[in-house]
This record gives C-alpha cells, sequence and structure tokens, in this order.
C-alpha cells in the first residue's frame, strides 16, 4: 500500500518527508528536474565558420590561415585544393611584376543560348561571383630573372571552359610572347569547350594551336602545367602540346569522362588511368610538381630552356 507525504510540526517547524509514490502530474518538481547548462558553461565548442577547412583526404582540420599560407596545400597530407587564377599568378611571379593583358574582355551571346538559365545571366552570376571577367587571367610577369608570358584558367568561373574569350585572350598572350622572344607558360583547369558558344568554343582550339605553332617556329619554349582538373577539349588541344608538360599531384587528365571512354572502347580500364601518377608512367607528362614547389621548379628549367638564347645574344 503506498504511502503519501506526512506533515510533521516540531517546535513551530513544518517538515515534509518525501513521499514513496511518484509527485503528482500538477505538482512542482523542479526538485527532480535537471539543472540547465547555460550559454557559457555549454559543454560542447561549436567551431567558427570560415575558420576552419576539413581535408578531403586525410580528414584533418586546417586552420584557414595556415592553409592560405601554404598555397591550399593540406600540410599533413599534400593534398591540392582548387586554387583561383590570381592566386596562382602571384604564387609564382615576383611582387609587382605582373602586368596583364586584356583585362576588360569579356564574352557575348552570340547564340542567344537559352535553357534552365541564359548564357547571358550565367556569366553576369559568375563575374559577380568570381571577380573575373571570364575564365583566364593572362599576362606578363617575371620568374626570377625571367619575363614570362603567362596564362592561369580558373575553374571557379563555369568550370574553366574555354569559350571565345578564353581562346581569344590565349591566343593573344601567345602572339605577343612570339613578338617580344618570350617564353609561354599557360596553367590549364577546365571541363572542356564552353556549350553556350557552340562551334565558336571548338574554334579555340585550332586558334590557340596555330599560336604555338609559330610560337614553336621561333624556337621559343611553351611550358603547360595540367592541374586538376584538365579535360575534354582543353586537353586536346594546347594543354598537351608543350615543349614541357608538368602536372600538380593527383589532378584528373583526360578527353573524356571514364564511363563514355569504356562504353567507346568496350574494354576493361586501368585503375587511375586518368591520374597525373598514371600518365607519367605512361610517358605523356614530364614530371609532377607540387604547388609549392612549382615556382624554384620553372626557374629551373627556364634557366635550361633559355640557356641557348643568351649563349647566341653573347655571341651575336
Amino acid at each position: 500500500m503506498a504511502t503519501t507525504s506526512i506533515t510533521r510540526k516540531t517546535l513551530g517547524l513544518e517538515t515534509v518527508e518525501p513521499a514513496l509514490t511518484p509527485p503528482p502530474a500538477n505538482s512542482d518538481t523542479s526538485l527532480f528536474r535537471k539543472r540547465k547548462i547555460g550559454p557559457s558553461q555549454s559543454r560542447k565548442k561549436e567551431i567558427p565558420e570560415g575558420l576552419w577547412t576539413k581535408c578531403p583526404e586525410c580528414e584533418s582540420m586546417i586552420y584557414d590561415r595556415e592553409l592560405d599560407e601554404n598555397l591550399k596545400v593540406c600540410p599533413k597530407c599534400s593534398h591540392h585544393f582548387p586554387i583561383g587564377a590570381r592566386e596562382r599568378i602571384h604564387a609564382l611571379v615576383e611582387t609587382c611584376s605582373f602586368e596583364e593583358m586584356d583585362p576588360t574582355m569579356r564574352s557575348v551571346d552570340v547564340l542567344q543560348f537559352t535553357g534552365v538559365a541564359t548564357y547571358k545571366s550565367k556569366l553576369d552570376s559568375y563575374q559577380k561571383s568570381s571577380g573575373q571577367k571570364d575564365a583566364v587571367v593572362t599576362g606578363v610577369g617575371k620568374i626570377g630573372p625571367h619575363r614570362v608570358a603567362l596564362g592561369a584558367m580558373d575553374f571557379g568561373f563555369l568550370g574553366g571552359s574555354m569559350g571565345s574569350v578564353v581562346g581569344e585572350k590565349l591566343t593573344r598572350l601567345v602572339e605577343a610572347a612570339t613578338d617580344k622572344g618570350l617564353p609561354v607558360i599557360i596553367i590549364s583547369t577546365s571541363g572542356g569547350a564552353r556549350m553556350y558558344e557552340g562551334m565558336f568554343s571548338l574554334m579555340q582550339m585550332a586558334k590557340t594551336c596555330g599560336a604555338l605553332a609559330y610560337h614553336a617556329k621561333a624556337r621559343l619554349p611553351f611550358i603547360s602545367i595540367l592541374t586538376h582538373p584538365t579535360t575534354a577539349g582543353v586537353m586536346a588541344s594546347f594543354a598537351s602540346i608543350g615543349d614541357l608538360i608538368l602536372a600538380e599531384p593527383a589532378a584528373m587528365i583526360g578527353f573524356a569522362g571514364p564511363r563514355v571512354i569504356k562504353d567507346t572502347t568496350q574494354a576493361e580500364l586501368p585503375k587511375g588511368f586518368q591520374t597525373a601518377e598514371f600518365l607519367l608512367d605512361h610517358g605523356l607528362i614530364d614530371a609532377i610538381v607540387g604547388r609549392k614547389q612549382m615556382k624554384d621548379r620553372l626557374l629551373f628549367y627556364l634557366d635550361y630552356l633559355l640557356e641557348g638564347q643568351r649563349q647566341i645574344s653573347v655571341l651575336g
């Protein structure tokens, strides 16, 4: 039989003996509630957004400032994060030596392309979000003592796709380098030709290769740097015809996707056949160079490639 609380009076003080049965629903149960932990006593410390980045390879948390100082390379596993065109250029050239070419050139919606969104609206959106006019930045700068014509593509702008502006800016860069007797370095990252421009985008493949052919005829070097990813029309044109072809570690490099190649060839594809490491083993690229070592390696290659020109100028 359940007992209830018994009130006793002792020397004018009332004491309540605890009941053996649970208290009624409408009674004060403050004595039985768990104490709430205030904001200052929070056991779980939340990480503010914008301060840390999780590495997709080793899953370690990296302080954003440390990541930026390390050129967006994970200090623990050397995973290469995506990086913008201007960041790449500033990591390679000497301070204040870069002179940009055609900075205001922008794409035009020649075909009046419409789909889920118009081409014009996409261009406006990416120009605002990236701060770039298009998917490539070109200009002349110095790497060590050498003046070079340098172009860097930006995957953040419509997947680094090559449209009329990308092809025209790269062609003008190569032609200016040929006229001034400068080596050309192009850093590629692209998903291929820009579908919104149709045939106009495909014409850029021949145009850029034609300019590089005249550059080679002048016996001037062209160094192609492939980063993740470099595919389709860009890889099928200027990116694959360098005198030296370098690549960043683990970069995806190829023409078409694995599924398309497998369906076309009806063959079992080797594991990792579109990685920089696989292509180095099979002779398509000449070296794999990490982002932090790229400037020193380029300086070494430029010293070697331009030695002949120096000897000719001395003898002349």
